[in-house]
């Protein structure tokens, strides 16, 4: 890993939006949890995803891995998460996540869709080794900026979720 420290908190946005909806969702869910250490949004690295060589992306691979609890968010595409996102997650060998505690996130756009964080994006990071204890969470896109359905979430789920370690700060370091 090519950090200093891993991530106690790490956000995995799979929209192929860059600076979406669901990524300020998904920041926000992080301010919930503390901070995010390490924001991967795959918009960014999405040219990178089926090069299995590409260096960067095999990084944050490991960075998330290494993380003590992951945010997984993905805007609701035909009723599941995102191609974008199920080939980042793709990345990952089998319970690749195992010790990572995940927080599946999907925003759409109808109530109607609610169930896909719990019947698609769960099982799929089960499936990888996470341990996923709360409810996902879905936020409808009208929605997302309003600090309601988080604090609704956060309320039921808080006791759930590990103890995290207070955030790092690593000091700067300059030169004389």
């Amino acid at each position: 890993m090519s950090t200093a420290h891993a991530a106690r908190v790490a956000v995995v946005v799979g929209n192929p939006k860059p600076r979406s909806r669901t990524y300020e969702a998904a920041l926000t869910l992080a301010d919930r949890l503390g901070g995010a250490d390490l924001v991967v949004d795959l918009a960014d690295h999405a040219s990178e995803l089926f090069d299995w060589g590409s260096e960067s992306v095999g990084d944050l691979v490991q960075q998330v891995a290494g993380s003590s609890v992951v945010v997984v968010a993905s805007p609701t595409y035909k009723a599941t998460y995102t191609g974008l996102l199920k080939a980042f997650l793709d990345r990952f060998p089998h319970q690749g996540l195992s010790g990572v505690t995940a927080v599946p996130l999907m925003l759409g756009a109808s109530p109607a869709h609610s169930l896909a964080t719990e019947h698609g994006l769960r099982p799929l990071l089960v499936e990888l080794g996470a341990s996923v204890p709360t409810r996902g969470l879905y936020v409808l896109d009208a929605q997302h900026d309003r600090p309601e359905p988080y604090d609704a979430w956060f309320a039921t789920a808080q006791q759930l979720l590990p103890a995290l370690p207070a955030p790092v700060h690593i000091p700067e370091v300059t030169s004389a």
